[in-house]
């Protein structure tokens, strides 16, 4: 376990799957979005926090989905889900290889 943690590239992958997973499953309601519903011939855009779990069909019933024409994320939606899947795991890989330079430069 201790080499494994010593890899910054296996490091990143690891965490990538540990944050990436849960939030495509889950119904995590973090990310700015928007729902464009639609009421005969009117549509109606309503800001709400989404899950990611909702763009591969988790996480929300058939029933739930009446009237809804489609929804999508914002611009910071976006940019936080970027952070979570790709930054934090980006952080401890980096956090790893400077730990294994410095370990190189005591000996």
């Amino acid at each position: 376990m201790k080499k494994l943690l010593r890899n910054p590239v296996k490091v990143f992958i690891l965490m990538l799957l540990i944050i990436a997973v849960p939030l495509c499953i889950f119904p995590v309601n973090l990310f700015q979005g928007e729902i464009v519903l639609e009421n005969g011939i009117s549509e109606q855009v309503v800001k709400a926090p989404m899950s990611l779990s909702y763009f591969f069909g988790l996480g929300y019933n058939e029933e739930d989905m009446i009237g809804i024409k489609r929804f999508y994320l914002l611009p910071e939606g976006y940019l936080l889900a970027f952070l979570f899947i790709f930054g934090i795991p980006a952080l401890a890989a980096y956090r790893v290889h400077l730990g294994k330079k410095n370990r190189k430069n005591e000996k």
